[in-house]
């Protein structure tokens, strides 16, 4: 499941590639109740590496020139579910674990990887330094930057999907259901 939210389409290649590393280097494994974990950060350092190598020069984009964009601000003005009293839970409640999934591969792997990281596998942003190498400002950055481009994404997401508009969401959530 993390090599598919990291890589994408790309998931077998990584996991393979991240069997092979972790064969190599078994004997290295002190606990084998750690076994998982340590297996997620080799296919992270794997995914990290493959990124490194694909672009030695990440696209940077100016903080005073990326869009601010606040999910709770759009909801308000917009108002897609009138009469709720709890109109944030109701978007969220919108999307299913699919959608999400849909939203995250939107991101660009810089981004995506930190917030798969910690909100979906649980890492600390601690051990995020460790397992990107990265200083903790630049992921707390990452991180940041990540959650406003997701909910960004989540809005033209619900945009383009119709979940915004009343019958559409209600197809939606009795889809989920498994209703008719």
């Amino acid at each position: 499941m993390l090599a598919r939210r990291l890589a994408g389409a790309d998931a077998e290649d990584l996991v393979q590639e991240a069997l092979l590393r972790a064969c190599r280097s078994f004997g290295s494994l002190r606990d084998v109740r750690a076994g998982g974990k340590w297996l997620r950060v080799i296919l992270t350092n794997v995914w990290r590496d493959r990124l490194r190598m694909q672009d030695r020069a990440p696209d940077e984009v100016p903080v005073d020139t990326e869009e601010q964009f606040s999910l709770y601000r759009r909801l308000a003005e917009e108002d897609p579910f009138p009469y709720s009293d709890t109109l944030h839970v109701d978007f969220l409640g919108a999307f299913s674990e699919h959608d999400v999934h849909v939203v995250l591969e939107r991101l660009p792997p810089r981004y995506r990887a930190p917030l798969v990281l910690r909100y979906v596998e649980g890492f600390s942003p601690g051990e995020l330094t460790e397992l990107l190498e990265q200083p903790l400002g630049t992921v707390l950055s990452q991180l940041h930057r990540g959650r406003q481009r997701f909910e960004r994404e989540l809005w033209r997401y619900a945009e383009e999907s119709g979940l915004l508009d009343g019958q559409a969401r209600r197809d939606h959530h009795d889809t989920r259901r498994g209703s008719p």
